[in-house]
């Protein structure tokens, strides 16, 4: 049976698709790539150059953007991220195709937190990431579902050439389906599964056609096939390398960070779920346990990882605030005072703790500004404790979730906001990939400029890099015909010439050096208790970068003698 819609359903959800779009497309291009987002994206370059580079396995998005590439003329940084942004953004429309698991207003609820969340904001706009394989299988999911088995068809080959990610999330569903089959039996579930299944094996034409034509670029690039098949190995490799970057302790950190407003409706859906024994929540917090817990256990974890935990968060928290979305006219008073109380002691308790960034550990007054962080949580439960014994729990209930809603809501936008770099290069997130370039743009304009000076072209003179490894670097100079070489031949005297920060006497004697801060990280790992409470409520932590020189040949410059 259909379940019923609301009124405005269609208009809010393109509400919030177009929110979604705004925080994935705004300023899309500003932040330079990482050598990550490169090392594919110069597959992509060379592909609508006609060249046949061997490929990494991210078919999807390699030849995908190589057709945004090809149709531009070149590739930019913008269109190198287009794909994942349009595809996160389109995420928002999943839970229409689970409408009968979700209830409709659930359902919307669950699409805006898709859009302003800043996990799934930040992977949007990172290069060959692993949204695409999270859209795809949700997408497949819910075409099966729905008994749209060639949409099914479709997007499962999607959700396979989109990188090794789509492992780690087929992981993580069959581990929880056996779970499920085990603790949460439900008789009426497997059978309409099993004959999904049985009638989706009617319909692999659809999956081996877009599989074949998708992976190959239709027929033009045969080597996106393998490259599909070689995320196999490329994520079981990812069990065998222990990772000295991203500690476990991180990951539920970021949870807290990030997703305050999930963490909290969540815990008290699962709470309320399993003691009523609603499968729904159960399943969902089984989803949520498994994804985490993969997240965490597999050695070369990353930050991106922690994605496939988002989507069953997320639900559970929409599921909980749609039990507060119906208010009785007479209660209407009552809960608007009860929201607006229970947001200002939120928002006390915030700027209260933005405070005690700037104090040390051991002042008087940082104790005091803790016990009054402890002092206004306690009022917010004595507060709703007054209101549930004076008015009703139903008013305390509904007005305290909204108060929460509104102040963790408006700090989830922020972050999210901060996820997506509108913030600057300048403040770091923990969702950002390592090692960003943080002058590529100089560096870049700088050797346009003397080329244009020298030779009359700004693109005429070619970069030889020398003893870097990043693609990045390489991409940042695309247009200058780079080539990356482990030893100098002097003897050529190249225009220009990049090396690591050191004494060149060779160099310096024929040429102009400056100095640039290339790929720079934050001290996530050295950073100290004041550190971490600087950045969480400013956003700010100490980094260090490392330095490259551009060499530029005497001749090229103004002033250079004839």
């Amino acid at each position: 049976m259909t379940p019923r819609r609301f009124k405005h359903e269609g208009w809010l959800y393109a509400l919030a698709f177009l929110l979604a779009l705004g925080l994935r497309f705004t300023q899309l291009g500003a932040m330079p790539l990482t050598d990550a987002e490169a090392a594919p994206a110069l597959q992509s370059l060379q592909i609508a150059q006609g060249l046949k580079p061997a490929l990494d396995p991210h078919p999807l998005y390699i030849l995908s953007t190589s057709i945004l590439f090809f149709i531009y003329g070149g590739g930019t940084n913008f269109l190198a991220r287009f794909f994942p942004a349009l595809i996160g953004s389109l995420l928002v429309f999943a839970p229409l195709l689970f409408e009968e698991r979700i209830k409709p207003r659930s359902g919307l609820i669950l699409a805006i937190f898709i859009a302003i969340d800043p996990g799934l904001v930040s992977l949007s706009r990172q290069a060959a990431s692993p949204i695409l394989a999270i859209a795809f299988l949700v997408f497949a999911w819910g075409f099966l579902h729905s008994n749209r088995l060639n949409f099914a068809g479709i997007s499962t080959a999607l959700a396979l050439l989109s990188g090794p990610s789509i492992w780690l999330g087929i992981l993580g569903l069959a581990i929880t389906w056996a779970i499920s089959q085990a603790f949460i039996p439900n008789r009426a579930s497997q059978s309409s599964t099993t004959e999904h299944l049985s009638s989706f094996r009617l319909h692999l034409s659809s999956f081996l056609a877009t599989f074949t034509l998708a992976g190959t670029l239709f027929f033009i690039i045969p080597n996106g096939l393998s490259a599909a098949l070689a995320s196999i190995p490329a994520f079981i490799s990812r069990w065998v390398t222990p990772s000295f970057i991203i500690p476990a302790s991180r990951l539920p950190f970021s949870l807290i960070i990030y997703q305050p407003l999930g963490v909290l409706l969540g815990l008290y859906a699962v709470i309320r779920g399993w003691i009523a024994s609603g499968k729904r929540v159960m399943w969902l917090s089984v989803w949520f346990l498994v994804a985490l817990l993969l997240a965490i256990l597999i050695p070369s974890r990353q930050i991106s990882d922690l994605a496939w935990a988002l989507l069953p968060l997320w639900s559970l928290a929409a599921i909980e605030l749609t039990r507060n979305v119906d208010v009785f006219r007479e209660e209407r008073r009552e809960v608007i005072g009860v929201v607006l109380l229970t947001a200002f002691i939120w928002a006390f308790a915030w700027l209260d703790f933005s405070g005690m960034a700037w104090l040390s550990v051991t002042s008087r007054e940082f104790v005091l500004r803790i016990w009054l962080l402890i002092g206004a949580l306690i009022l917010i439960l004595l507060s709703l404790m007054l209101v549930a014994a004076g008015w009703s729990i139903r008013i305390a209930r509904i007005g305290g979730a909204w108060g929460l809603t509104l102040v963790l809501g408006i700090l989830g936008l922020g972050g999210a906001v901060g996820a997506a770099g509108l913030r600057g290069l300048a403040y770091p997130e923990i969702w950002w990939q390592d090692s960003i370039p943080m002058q590529a743009d100089m560096l870049e304009a700088t050797v346009s400029d003397l080329s244009e000076w020298g030779t009359g072209n700004d693109n005429a003179a070619p970069v030889i890099i020398v003893g870097i490894d990043s693609p990045a670097l390489e991409w940042a100079l695309r247009n200058h015909q780079p080539r990356m070489v482990e030893s100098l031949d002097v003897s050529s005297a190249p225009y220009f010439v990049v090396t690591p920060l050191q004494d060149n006497p060779i160099l310096a004697s024929a040429y102009r050096g400056q100095d640039f801060t290339w790929r720079q990280n934050p001290l996530w790992s050295v950073a100290l208790l004041q550190d971490w409470m600087r950045w969480i409520a400013l956003r700010n932590m100490p980094q260090n970068g490392e330095t490259i020189i551009l060499w530029a040949r005497d001749d090229l410059f103004l002033d250079s003698a004839p």
